[in-house]
């Protein structure tokens, strides 16, 4: 973990977050209703429905296989944090007990998340370096 850049730390860590709590969200709900009817229930403090769950599944694991490459990881960071930066705005302006697009149903505690996992793969982006630092390891 070390030699782990903080895009790379980043695509694990929230990729692992995702990945789990998509699998966990459909133990909760499996509803992909749509438009008025959006089905809802609550994963811990978080709005879910099959929809948020398969957004969480797809975006966790795409962070874990970019937490192996560099480029990646840092591609991914970027990426991350500029959709959260759309999906916080969104959240925003549908409000709590909302659904963004009448799909993907959100909560004051969801935006909240969202916001610290945008701002997480910002600062992630910007602390990597675009090319990475000369190994310093002696190869047999």
């Amino acid at each position: 973990m070390a030699n782990r850049s903080p895009a790379q730390l980043y695509a694990l860590v929230f990729g692992a977050i995702l990945t789990a709590a998509g699998i966990l969200g459909f133990f909760v709900t499996q509803s992909f209703t749509v438009g008025d009817n959006v089905m809802r229930e609550t994963l811990v403090l978080f709005d879910v429905n099959g929809w948020h769950n398969i957004v969480h599944l797809a975006t966790g694991v795409i962070g874990l296989a970019a937490a192996a490459s560099y480029s990646a990881s840092r591609a991914y960071a970027l990426g991350l944090g500029i959709v959260y930066v759309i999906v916080v705005i969104l959240g925003f302006i549908v409000g709590d007990g909302g659904a963004i697009l009448s799909v993907i149903p959100i909560n004051t505690e969801d935006n909240i998340l969202h916001i610290l996992i945008a701002a997480a793969g910002l600062g992630a982006y910007a602390a990597t370096p675009a090319s990475p630092r000369p190994s310093t390891t002696a190869t047999a």
